[in-house]
């Protein structure tokens, strides 16, 4: 059997209790050395192999879990935050698929969870947003049609965007071609809930400055929107004049 286990973001104690459960019973752990806390190794058994996947192709991974597969041995293919998020894990799930081996999937804490923490925000706001856009700049991996910044920007929802930091001149102007006004709040969250965690509030057209200004280049998720500000509405969830399924409006 093989697990994907999502590391959480950064913090060792943030990967969840079965992750760790999963990362101790492993006989073989190959995990995402350049963005996983490697303290999250302290959880394995003594004589587990463990391999790092930056220094591997997709197909040295797929080799090392089908080995360890013919001896019957646990895989925990470790990454980081949740898998789910530009993790790469579809072309291994199906590789995996092909090679007839059975996986599962552990959820872990997403990056741009831990980002909303290091804010004290909450990104779904009451008259504010009530959507959340997960994106990236086009790069080296281009994006699909119809994806680009400035046109996801025209929803005027909650932004987070991964995989940018170094391309914040143009994911500026991109946001601000697609609507966002230059003052509009935004932050710059370098490492989410690690030591090292750094927060960088500032505008949409201060993004690049901020970032040079502070030695930021990498490792970053840039949040953008007015959830970031002060004003917004009360929820109807708490709301003593709002009528619930488990409790009676009290005026």
């Amino acid at each position: 059997m093989v697990n994907f286990v999502g590391a959480g973001c950064g913090a060792y104690d943030l990967i969840t209790v079965r992750g760790a459960r999963l990362l101790g019973e492993a006989d073989v752990i190959i995990y995402a050395g350049s963005l996983v806390n490697e303290e999250l190794l302290g959880y394995s058994r003594p004589g587990c192999e463990i391999y790092n996947s930056a220094l591997l192709t997709l197909d040295e991974v797929v080799d090392i879990i089908a080995e360890a597969e013919k001896k019957g041995g646990r895989v925990v293919r470790l990454h980081s935050g949740d898998p789910c998020v530009y993790g790469a894990v579809r072309e291994q799930m199906d590789r995996l698929r092909e090679l007839g081996i059975a996986f599962e999937v552990c959820p872990g804490v997403s990056s741009f969870c831990g980002a909303a923490a290091a804010l004290k925000a909450e990104y779904t706001v009451p008259g504010v947003s009530q959507s959340v856009i997960i994106t990236r700049m086009a790069g080296k991996t281009p994006v699909p049609e119809g994806e680009s910044i400035a046109a996801l920007a025209a929803h005027g929802a909650t932004m987070v965007i991964f995989l940018s930091a170094a391309m914040l001149k143009e994911l500026a102007a991109e946001l601000i071609k697609g609507g966002y006004s230059p003052k509009t709040p935004a932050a710059i969250v370098y490492k989410a809930c690690w030591p090292d965690e750094k927060i960088l509030r500032c505008t949409v057209g201060t993004l690049a400055e901020t970032a040079e200004r502070e030695g930021v280049k990498k490792t970053a998720l840039i949040c953008v929107g007015n959830f970031l500000d002060g004003d917004h509405e009360l929820s109807k969830l708490y709301d003593r004049s709002f009528t619930t399924e488990f409790r009676k409006a009290k005026i």
